[in-house]
């Protein structure tokens, strides 16, 4: 955690009151951030997303498998962060295992939806390759490389890009096998289907500081937070999941207007993600 005097904490209190951060942000406003794609070639898709002095890499890695017979029409997806421990002194050790379990478990929750992947920001069904015998696995890693703050929103920026990035090879799958044979397939090496990422949602975070809430929190604004509400939202407005942090407790009333911010916050942040993914695609040719 960062250790604060008490006059730094007044001062940070102080500004996100009069909507003027120490960094000279309005409480909504979100750092720079930056995108690169296409960062480990081994990987089907991946990206590099910093955002102020956070910096995370998401990869994609897809592997044919079977659905699970509940949900024989959807495919899988696995969301595992890593906190590199060089990338702050809490990631040592198990304070950084659980934080990683922690943050993989608030991604898995703003992309998947329910378990039945109802309400999931990736379209599990567009992973099918022959119902209930054949799908796409898609594994997604996260590796916090530096940390200072807002790390679910830095990771879903990355997961977004990264999966924009993805190319999933093409399947052929023989005709005239019967029910009961393994399918026969043909994986192209030379074409691959563009992973539709118009339903993927970014995840706003907002931190209570106070009586006020803010945007892309640093971490020595965390460290005065009451609670934490990340929303994730895609381009048509939907809310694909919610994931709260912190002990105190957040009023009914309070999580609709932060549900309510969150929207209007997720249109810049698309827009701006949008134009980095495009230009980072533009100079990965």
């Amino acid at each position: 955690m960062v250790g604060l005097s008490g006059g730094e904490k007044h001062y940070i209190q102080g500004g996100i009151a009069q909507d003027l951060r120490t960094d000279g942000r309005t409480r909504l406003a979100y750092r720079q951030i930056s995108v690169q794609t296409g960062v480990i070639p081994q990987a089907n898709g991946s990206a590099r997303v910093k955002l102020g002095g956070t910096d995370v890499i998401a990869s994609v890695k897809a592997e044919l498998g079977k659905p699970n017979y509940l949900y024989p029409d959807k495919g899988k997806v696995a969301i595992y962060v890593d906190c590199s421990p060089t990338a702050a002194p809490m990631f040592e050790g198990r304070g950084g295992e659980e934080f990683s379990a922690e943050l993989s478990l608030a991604l898995q929750r703003c992309f998947l939806g329910g378990k039945s992947g109802a309400g999931a920001g990736i379209n599990l069904s567009s992973l099918i390759v022959m119902e209930g015998k054949m799908c796409w696995d898609l594994y997604i890693d996260g590796l916090v490389i530096s940390s200072d703050g807002n790390l679910l929103d830095a990771l879903g920026a990355a997961i977004k890009a990264a999966l924009s990035n993805t190319g999933i090879p093409k399947v052929n799958v023989a005709v005239g096998a019967s029910a009961d044979e393994e399918p026969e397939v043909d994986i192209s090496d030379e074409e691959f289907l563009q992973f539709d990422t118009s339903g993927v949602p970014v995840i706003v975070t907002l931190t209570k500081v106070g009586r006020h809430y803010i945007a892309d929190a640093t971490s020595e604004e965390e460290s005065q937070m009451s609670s934490a509400l990340s929303i994730s939202v895609n381009r048509h407005g939907h809310i694909c999941g919610l994931t709260k942090r912190g002990g105190a407790g957040l009023d009914p009333s309070v999580i609709l207007d932060m549900i309510s911010v969150a929207k209007h916050v997720s249109e810049q942040l698309i827009a701006k993600l949008d134009s980095e993914i495009s230009a980072a695609e533009v100079e990965a040719e």
